[in-house]
């Protein structure tokens, strides 16, 4: 059985990066046969705007981002409808705008959704910190 996981924007960056900061557990989790690997287009749109926006945390463009994600063969999940409105639903335990969509993504497509973040796991779901 597929495990689709869909990665949270650091852990997608440190992955095309191969960072020492992504987790064994994560790394084993991506590059596990069972796993189909996805990114949102909020993860996209998220490093458009830090990286133009001179953020550390962002150090590679959306352009070349994006090249990665396809080279390693990642899928993409657009933003729907039905996305932006579980938004609301949520609790408001995180006010990061896009980790809340990533969130609600992740519970609508029935994903599992990799993070490192410490309180992305405190909504219920298949949210895994890694």
């Amino acid at each position: 059985m597929t495990m689709r996981l869909l990665l949270d924007t650091h852990i997608a960056l440190w992955a095309i990066a191969d960072s020492r900061r992504l987790s064994k557990d994560a790394r084993d989790l991506i590059r596990s046969p069972e796993a189909s690997i996805w990114i949102s287009v909020a993860t996209i749109w998220e490093i458009a705007i830090k990286h133009a926006m001179g953020k550390g945390d962002m150090p590679e463009s959306s352009t070349v981002a994006l090249r990665y994600f396809r080279d390693s063969g990642y899928r993409f999940l657009p933003v729907e409808p039905e996305h932006a409105v579980a938004v609301e639903a949520l609790p408001m335990i995180h006010r990061d705008p896009f980790d809340r969509l990533l969130i609600a993504q992740a519970a609508h497509e029935g994903m599992i959704l990799l993070t490192s973040d410490s309180v992305m796991p405190k909504y219920p779901g298949s949210i895994r910190r890694v």
